[in-house]
């Protein structure tokens, strides 16, 4: 008698490229301050209906993601890449 194992193999996709700031660089300070700038733009004071809330956030989603472009580099993954 023998015995059969079937195993699927599904595709994945693998990210091989990912955006990152160098620690303690002079781009993590630049971010990092403008971060801290737009910030302090936000207006919290009179926080009246959620839908004023969501406007907010979504200020700060697109600044955040705005300066993070602006101040990463982008660096391709490869087996040899240290995690």
């Amino acid at each position: 008698m023998s015995l059969t194992v079937s195993i699927t193999v599904s595709k994945e996709h693998i990210q091989t490229i990912k955006c990152t700031i160098v620690k303690n660089s002079k781009e993590e300070e630049n971010f990092i301050a403008e971060l801290i700038k737009a910030i302090k733009r936000l207006n919290t004071e009179n926080i009246p209906s959620r839908e004023v809330l969501e406007k907010i956030i979504q200020t700060f989603t697109n600044d955040t993601n705005r300066i993070w472009h602006k101040y990463s580099k982008t660096v391709i993954i490869t087996k040899h890449s240290k995690t």
